[in-house]
């Protein structure tokens, strides 16, 4: 199966999720990651907001005190913003109906990050991730300024396979976040 049918048919596992296991292994999720030390030890940290089903972030933002940064989408590559659900102006929709921050908000630059949560459709258990195919987070994480950022993963267990389809430029991650807990990918 190529990464388009793949992409279709893990998407579609997402899609048929009842909403309240979908709330329920979210916020087991963001238990997690709450409890992870390297999310405990990070100041600033990068995640994104939900869209299509995936695990929802939310709970974790409002109730730590790390500074958040999340995606802006300019171009064929992404901007990251300071973003407070308390102080920050509201969110917009941006280029695919994602929601952003405002382009007032402070952009963050490599240094001041010490962690990303990349979001992905599925994740393998060497760390490589199915994404929807914009190669925004490889060509991100293929910066010299990012390669070296820790990254987790975050996914729906049942999305947490052996293996994936992976390409020369795709990125391992350091990570994957599930209901079931934090994995460690073996690169190797």
């Amino acid at each position: 199966m190529n990464k388009v049918e793949l992409r279709r048919s893990l998407l579609k596992i997402r899609r048929t999720m009842p909403a309240d296991e979908w709330r329920e292994k979210s916020d087991r999720i963001c238990h997690h990651l709450h409890q992870h030390p390297l999310v405990q030890n990070s100041r600033t940290v990068l995640a994104y907001f939900s869209f299509r089903q995936e695990p929802d972030l939310s709970p974790l933002v409002a109730q730590t005190e790390h500074r958040w940064g999340f995606p802006r989408t300019l171009g064929q590559s992404l901007a990251w913003h300071l973003w407070s659900p308390h102080t920050s102006p509201p969110l917009q929709s941006g280029t695919f109906g994602i929601l952003e921050p405002h382009p007032d908000c402070p952009v963050l630059t490599p240094e001041e990050v010490d962690l990303i949560l990349v979001p992905a459709i599925a994740c393998d258990f060497q760390g490589f991730r199915l994404g929807y195919g914009g190669g925004f987070y490889d060509r991100l994480l293929s910066q010299p300024a990012w390669a070296s950022k820790p990254t987790i993963g975050i996914i729906f267990e049942a999305l947490r396979l052996p293996t994936l389809p992976h390409d020369p430029w795709d990125r391992p991650l350091n990570a994957v976040c599930t209901e079931a807990g934090i994995f460690d990918a073996t690169h190797g």
